[in-house]
């Protein structure tokens, strides 16, 4: 009971972690406004860097990596013996899903694209920087970012999968493999209203200028 109790708290951390959104807090904080209502309404850094620029993207990114990444380290230093990996999998998982839908923020976030590479880098680093490399080719290629973060997300259960990067516990699970396609899923229904905007060729390409 005990080192249940712990793995809850563990996934209570990894939430309240994921729900300091940083987008949100620095446009508060430094421009007395809400990212969300502003260009695409999206608490992420694409949006970031389309409404307040570079350096406030960079930010913004910075933020977004180390919520995941603390959330499983510190997962790993409490969990109980033997249960280290699945504890980092739960403070991870929830860490992304408070980014997407925070208390903090009435339950409206980012689509938690980099809080889950940070996540994924921690708990499986290989398939994640291959997932990273395609979104980074994609980007480059076609300049959608929504385009580039699906697929990268829709190919990392397959990486995992193929590379055999399992993690088993008592039981014989691999939670690796199902969070792997959970994350996948929800990045891909968070991208919804873009791949409206990709079907109909209205969907926003990457700039490095502010405000385009």
């Amino acid at each position: 009971m005990t080192d249940v109790i712990i793995l809850i708290v563990c996934g209570l951390i990894g939430y309240l972690l994921g729900s300091i959104n940083t987008s949100i807090v620095l446009s508060k904080v430094l421009y007395k406004e809400d990212i969300r209502e502003k260009g695409s309404g999206n608490a992420g850094t694409t949006n970031a860097l389309r409404s307040y620029g570079k350096k406030f993207a960079a930010f913004t990114l910075l933020g977004d990596l180390l919520k995941g990444i603390v959330a499983v380290l510190l997962a790993w230093l409490v969990a109980p013996t033997g249960w280290n990996q699945l504890a980092g999998v739960i403070a991870g998982g929830a860490a992304i899903l408070g980014h997407n839908f925070p208390v903090y923020f009435g339950f409206k976030g980012g689509k938690g694209v980099l809080t889950t590479f940070a996540v994924m880098v921690v708990i499986t680093p290989v398939p994640a920087l291959i997932a990273l490399l395609i979104f980074i080719a994609l980007v480059l290629v076609f300049k959608y970012v929504s385009l580039g973060s699906m697929t990268a997300a829709a190919s990392l259960p397959l990486i995992v999968y193929f590379r055999g990067d399992y993690m088993d516990i008592p039981g014989g699970s691999t939670p690796i493999f199902w969070m792997s396609v959970g994350v996948a899923l929800l990045i891909i229904i968070r991208h919804h209203a873009n791949i409206g905007r990709l079907i109909k060729g209205t969907e926003s390409k990457l700039s490095l200028k502010k405000g385009e």
